[in-house]
């Protein structure tokens, strides 16, 4: 038997979530705010990088991943001399994060009933990268360092799960 005939599975999950009719009902709750706050109008055209010839989610999204997983790098390299700095590029991920998910909302209004269904996955495991991560901040300003440390971590295992899933909506479902 060929292991590669039967998806791993994660793309099995994912592939469920696609066909999860019981998504729909947080699909039809955001549609109307989401389209009205991100996806309309000239707002809409921006963030979406209509302006950029390209998908602006794609490009803002490397910045939060790559503040957040550096920090991460620093804490288990660093050893905790380097919080300061983990504190600082796990700041600027936060911050990088709004744009993003708006940018990301914009793209989910124009999407398919299958991607809206795994795009609402992908933000809400996104959110919850973002609460670990302040938290990690937070611990951090408070000289808990270690604490902030492993929340870090726990948001980067979390952080490639969403990342993951909007690997799947750009490249297997072409989601643009």
């Amino acid at each position: 038997m060929n292991p590669l005939s039967t998806p791993p599975a994660l793309a099995r999950w994912t592939r469920s979530l696609e066909e999860d009719a019981s998504l729909d009902g947080a699909v039809h709750t955001l549609e109307g705010p989401v389209h009205g706050l991100f996806a309309s109008g000239t707002r809409g055209a921006v963030l979406r990088g209509d302006w950029l010839g390209h998908p602006l989610h794609p490009v803002l999204t490397d910045v939060v991943l790559g503040t957040w997983l550096s920090a991460s790098v620093l804490d288990v390299v660093g050893r905790g001399t380097w919080s300061d700095p983990a504190r600082a590029l796990i700041g600027v991920g936060a911050i990088a994060f709004v744009p993003t998910a708006w940018s990301g909302w914009a793209q989910w209004a124009q999407a398919g009933p299958r991607e809206q269904r795994v795009g609402v996955v992908h933000a809400g495991v996104n959110a919850t990268a973002l609460v670990a991560y302040a938290g990690s901040w937070l611990a951090r300003r408070r000289g808990h360092d270690r604490a902030g440390a492993r929340l870090a971590l726990l948001g980067a295992g979390v952080l490639v799960v969403g990342g993951y899933l909007g690997g799947h909506l750009t490249d297997a479902r072409r989601a643009r």
